[in-house]
């Protein structure tokens, strides 16, 4: 090999490490956060997220079911309130099983659209609504009813209309087309 072509090759290998390394870097200055054992990546939607966290299948599962993927792939922006798999397995045996079913889509849509509020909001912006308003904080969902957010030392809840609380387990994880907080029960309108 000549001279001139051995500094070809060293250029397109140094040009393909400078293109592999700009790719990985553009990854790394993502700030992820784990959930379900993967990787939540702020460039990617709710689904494109959801889909790979091995704690949210029951939640996945059921907005297939209810035929709101595409609307939880939009522009948004939206808060969804997650509830994991431990979260769906405290409700009464065979509630998961019959609300997937085809009859019942319209009550499996109000309730996931019950843990969704329009806009993005942060822990700290809940947080900050729920101090501002002596100690809790309303917030009409995109179902039409609404939530009560309150604090108790550290953690962040939220209250039903019926009553039930739900604990924020992991907060802020951010989303290209808004954020996710995980939650520890399934809440109910």
């Amino acid at each position: 090999m000549n001279t001139k072509s051995k500094i070809a090759v060293l250029g397109m290998v140094a040009l393909s490490f400078a293109f592999s390394g700009n790719a990985a870097a553009q990854t790394i200055k993502e700030k992820t956060v784990m959930v379900g054992g993967a990787a939540m990546y702020p460039s990617k939607n709710i689904i494109e997220n959801a889909v790979n966290s091995k704690d949210h299948k029951t939640l996945v599962a059921a907005v297939k079911a209810a035929g709101l993927v595409e609307t939880l792939q939009g522009k948004g922006p939206f808060t969804v309130l997650a509830p994991t798999d431990e979260a769906f397995a405290k409700l009464p045996k065979g509630t998961v099983e019959s609300l997937v079913k085809p009859e019942n889509k319209a009550m499996l849509t109000k309730i996931l659209t019950y843990h969704v509020l329009p806009g993005k909001f942060s822990a700290k912006e809940i947080w900050a609504a729920v101090n501002a308003n002596g100690g809790k904080a309303m917030m009409k969902t995109v179902e039409g009813e609404q939530l009560t957010f309150w604090t108790k030392g550290k953690d962040l809840y939220i209250k039903d209309v019926k009553g039930n609380d739900a604990k924020v387990t992991i907060a802020d994880v951010n989303q290209s087309n808004g954020v996710i907080h995980v939650i520890d029960t399934v809440l109910m309108p």
